[in-house]
């Protein structure tokens, strides 16, 4: 594969390079076939300072940018990891980062950092309501110093192995306000106590190894200090965690497109048949060749989003079609990945069906391709709105 000397972020490359070497193959392959959490593995990220990568220095973190971030979750995929089972607390941090109190700050930081605590998981999506995020059901009621919730969520990831979930339901009625996107607020959950006092969690197996869950809220008491930012101001805070985690997600897709592209090129100059290497053939070189340069293609609109992000500028446009690029890529390259390694591209040792399935995800989450385009010939090309 072509290498870029003149990236500058070659050295942090490098060092998530090294550790991911410490977890081979054989590692996520045993984590998939057990359906089981790769402790080891994010435990090794957070000693090394990378789950902290956002948190600012003062705080015990590295003071990094979403492009750093980006390449961290990167590196993991294209190690033949899975970022997934830790990417929450890179998209998570910044709702708390952006909106949080100073006293918020000072409470969580410093022990996310250590690695003592994690924020894994955000609370947005409903069974009905899906990403027409406004139209949620789960609300909080306040009464006194705490509010009370009631209501529903689903697909909710890492509630088993996070602390901490950021929570979004409706503190004011929606025929009350003049915005459908008013009224919505934002709250930091202490995952183990509300799961005592309220909360009830019912894992939903899927086709991949991705922990998700369903959860129930009765009467669940969360303390009014975990508000973060003003009440009714949510749906605006929450964006900065979804298009941090659309730009995230584009990293991943862009490290396995080249996780499956790696794995297909070496396979195609290595596996002789009728006498000639299959890569000689252009019918097998064409469609790798096509997969990486849509693979570069999608990561040059990863680094506009993260430099967009980073500056506080509006990101939405650049996030979501990140997203869409890099999701369509990466697909293109397991496709050729599966189909050129023939019957081994189904067999488990070599790996290539495990990050067929990972990848596959990530065409409907976090927002499905269709949504993606929705967004762009709305916001972007002012077409008429289409729903």
């Amino acid at each position: 594969m072509r290498s870029d000397d003149n990236d500058p972020h070659r050295a942090l490359r490098d060092a998530v390079r090294a550790l991911c070497a410490d977890f081979p193959d054989a590692y996520f392959r045993e984590v998939d076939q057990a359906r089981a959490y790769p402790e080891q593995f994010v435990d090794a990220l957070t000693r090394a300072g990378w789950m902290a990568a956002l948190i600012p220095t003062e705080y015990g973190g590295s003071g990094l940018g979403l492009a750093e971030a980006s390449v961290i979750m990167e590196e993991i995929n294209r190690a033949g990891g899975n970022s997934g089972a830790c990417h929450g607390q890179m998209y998570n941090m910044n709702t708390l980062l952006r909106h949080g109190s100073p006293a918020q700050k000072d409470h969580y930081l410093p022990k996310i950092a250590t690695g003592e605590w994690r924020l894994q998981s955000m609370g947005v999506t409903e069974p009905t309501t899906g990403t027409d995020t406004t139209q949620i059901k789960t609300t909080a009621v306040k009464k006194g110093d705490r509010y009370v919730v009631n209501g529903q969520k689903v697909w909710i990831s890492r509630i088993q192995h996070s602390d901490f979930m950021i929570l979004l339901a409706r503190t004011t009625p929606l025929a009350e306000v003049k915005k459908k996107s008013e009224g919505l607020s934002i709250f930091m959950v202490d995952l183990r106590q509300a799961e005592k006092a309220g909360m009830t969690v019912r894992p939903i197996l899927n086709m991949v190894n991705h922990e998700t869950n369903e959860l129930f809220f009765e009467n669940l008491e969360i303390p009014a200090e975990n508000l973060i930012g003003e009440e009714g101001k949510g749906f605006k805070y929450i964006l900065d965690g979804l298009n941090a985690e659309r730009t995230l997600i584009a990293a991943e897709c862009i490290g396995d497109g080249h996780w499956f592209i790696d794995r297909v090129t070496q396979y195609a100059k290595d596996r002789i048949v009728f006498g000639r290497p299959i890569g000689q053939n252009q019918g097998v070189q064409f469609p790798i060749a096509e997969a990486y340069i849509e693979v570069a293609a999608a990561s040059l609109m990863r680094w506009k989003a993260c430099e967009l992000f980073d500056a506080h500028q509006a990101c939405g446009a650049e996030a979501n079609m990140a997203k869409y690029l890099a999701a369509k890529a990466s697909w293109k390259a397991a496709n050729a990945c599966i189909q050129f390694h023939g019957g081994f591209g189904f067999a488990c040792e070599y790996d290539v069906e495990r990050k067929f399935r990972e990848t596959r995800l990530y065409q409907v989450a976090p927002i499905s391709t269709n949504l993606i385009l929705s967004y762009v010939a709305e916001h972007v090309l002012g077409l008429p709105r289409s729903f």
